[in-house]
């Protein structure tokens, strides 16, 4: 009977083993990210934003400025391929909302402080008082 024990033991051992190597083979399940996962999902992270970016009618640089974590050449095959998917399909350019809605939200805090005008106008107004001269 002992001697059954010790011929199953290895096997037994070479089971575990390959099971454990079978189990380890599927690491991406645990959601342990390999650096090649990553790089693939920085540089989709970079086509996204440059794609955004070229929809909105932003310039390149622009995109660079507003967008300082991402790769930029991710951003530029981004951007790139959103203007000729553009082009090709005769999509127009989409202006941000948001950004038209920031300079008034700058105006009206400027007229809460005290000033009594915007700042665009008191340019407006020096510029018309000095003409008369």
């Amino acid at each position: 009977m002992s001697s059954r024990t010790r011929s199953s033991l290895p096997r037994l051992v070479s089971l575990l083993g390959c099971c454990a190597i079978f189990l380890l083979a599927g690491c991406e399940r645990l959601g342990i990210e390999t650096p090649e996962t990553i790089a693939a999902a920085r540089e989709a992270d970079g086509r996204a934003v440059g794609g955004a970016c070229r929809h909105a009618g932003r310039a390149l640089e622009d995109c660079f400025t507003l967008n300082k974590k991402v790769e930029r050449a991710a951003v530029f095959a981004g951007w790139r391929d959103m203007n000729d998917y553009m082009r090709e399909n005769k999509i127009d350019v989409v202006a941000p909302v948001l950004a038209a809605l920031q300079p008034q939200a700058g105006a009206d805090e400027g007229a809460e402080a005290g000033d009594g005008d915007a700042p665009g106008r008191a340019v407006g107004k020096k510029l018309s008082t000095s003409a008369k001269h």
